[in-house]
């Protein structure tokens, strides 16, 4: 296997679980499915379709008799009529019904649909699990000061637990956004080949009901609600433009959580998890790079660029079908499910290893405070007398020749001295350290973390407890 290319998705990221779901077999055996559906179908509505035709199919669904499909398809050079009459030499009684009235895109598209949902079903699963951890991160840490930063400079202070409602939030987009595409997802159907259900008004001479009950036979026998009401020869491709979208603001809402990880890492105040083993740096090695953060903003760089392969497919094609799309598909389909899959599964093993160091937020908090209170020490200063107006100036170039200390001297914040030293506050340095407890400047960022844990979060963690209790594998 070292002589020729694999690749690193099914290699070194995605679960097992995820490339089943995208495996030859499961795409094999759910033809067979549809077939012995559209059998099934066709028998009830009265064709010529016997019992034992459908018996015989159903005792060989699952033994693939792939070498001979392979061998067919040498010859041939169409796969889904390779696999027509592989099928058809195990089910000899069977062979002339197998695919009656049907084009390939029957057992094709309606198979990528059913791939696509259970794809989604599995993100989902995840993402509900990351979704706990979150919360679970929230609220345990929803009382630590910390200092929230707007363009990455020092600003008005939050809570670590408050800044991961921040990235849980998105995740609940998130959620949404999937449970609208999964809950309108619907299968192509049995349509013909231009989507006129031409060879099946034949079949079923001239009976149009029967037609309608076909489609609507065949998608409760596959667990679908309903099939799309009109299409050409295959279902729209905006659909897999839609199913990509959730996919990708999964991967924007997690590279979000990424970079925010590796500067907490950077300024030493939270880090992802580290192995004992574990090598940072092959030339420094006391280094611990923040790698897990790092390859889920990577792979979420791909997932976000593969979006545009279904969108310049769906947006290029010609009146009824063409075949422009498949090499395509075959690519960006399954590979943008198993990047996002590897991604929740990161996610899922960052948030769990956490590490939060209380003692360097307390340290970088302190010394900034004073800037962050200047606005509570002002209003004490006017409610002993002081003029609004000038306290403001006094309080800015006092603030500027603090800066100074600390950026050009490299010394302490002295700005406490300063403003005590100052008889326009009348302020003792003592009243003024008395003011520096970090949780007076978080406003209610503790309450907001409960409030959105209980009214938001907790009801779609109930919601889906049978879910819960997953653990992701990380293999490099």
């Amino acid at each position: 296997m070292n002589d020729r290319y694999q690749s690193p998705l099914s290699e070194r990221y995605a679960s097992r679980e995820m490339q089943y779901i995208f495996s030859p077999d499961k795409k094999f055996r759910t033809w067979r499915r549809l077939w012995i559906a559209l059998a099934e179908t066709e028998h009830e509505l009265g064709l010529p379709v016997t019992q034992e035709q459908i018996d015989e199919l159903k005792a060989h669904a699952d033994d693939i008799n792939y070498e001979v499909a392979r061998e067919r398809e040498k010859l041939v050079r169409h796969d889904v009529m390779s696999h027509v009459y592989a099928y058809g030499q195990q089910c000899p009684k069977a062979r002339g019904i197998i695919h009656l009235g049907a084009t390939s895109c029957y057992v094709g598209d309606n198979t990528d649909i059913i791939i696509m949902t259970e794809g989604l079903k599995l993100v989902r699963k995840k993402l509900i699990n990351v979704m706990a951890e979150l919360a679970e991160f929230a609220e345990k840490y929803k009382n630590q000061p910390t200092l929230a930063f707007t363009h990455f400079q020092p600003a008005q202070p939050t809570t670590v637990g408050k800044r991961a409602t921040l990235w849980l939030n998105e995740l609940c987009l998130d959620l949404e956004d999937l449970d609208h595409v999964l809950g309108s997802m619907k299968l192509l159907g049995s349509k013909g080949t231009t989507g006129t259900q031409a060879s099946f008004l034949e079949l079923f001479e001239g009976d149009h009901a029967k037609c309608r009950q076909a489609d609507q036979m065949i998608a409760e026998k596959m667990g679908f609600s309903s099939c799309y009401p009109v299409s050409g020869q295959t279902y729209s491709r905006k659909v897999d433009t839609r199913v990509l979208n959730v996919l990708a603001g999964i991967a924007q809402s997690a590279h979000k959580f990424s970079n925010d990880i590796r500067l907490l890492q950077h300024l030493k105040e939270v880090e992802e998890p580290f192995e004992k083993n574990q090598i940072g740096s092959s030339a420094m090695a006391y280094k611990r790079n923040p790698m897990r953060s790092e390859r889920i903003a990577s792979l979420s760089n791909y997932v976000m660029s593969d979006v545009m392969n279904p969108m310049l497919v769906a947006s290029t094609q010609w009146f009824e079908r063409t075949l422009d799309d498949s090499a395509n598909k075959r690519l960006s389909i399954p590979e943008g499910f198993l990047a996002v899959d590897g991604i929740l599964d990161l996610y899922l093993n960052v948030v769990d290893g956490l590490v939060v160091y209380p003692k360097v937020i307390e340290k970088h908090f302190m010394a900034e405070l004073p800037f962050m209170a200047t606005e509570n020490i002002m209003m004490d200063a006017v409610k002993a007398g002081g003029d609004r107006q000038e306290l403001h100036e006094r309080i800015r170039q006092l603030s500027m020749e603090a800066g100074k200390h600390v950026k050009e001297e490299g010394l302490d914040n002295n700005l406490l001295e300063l403003i005590a030293a100052d008889p326009a506050f009348g302020l003792s340095l003592e009243e003024l350290k008395a003011c520096m407890e970090p949780s007076r400047y978080v406003g209610r960022a503790p309450e907001q973390v409960e409030e959105f844990l209980g009214e938001v979060v907790r009801p779609i963690l109930e919601a889906n407890k049978d879910d819960l209790g997953m653990t992701a594998e990380i293999n490099v």
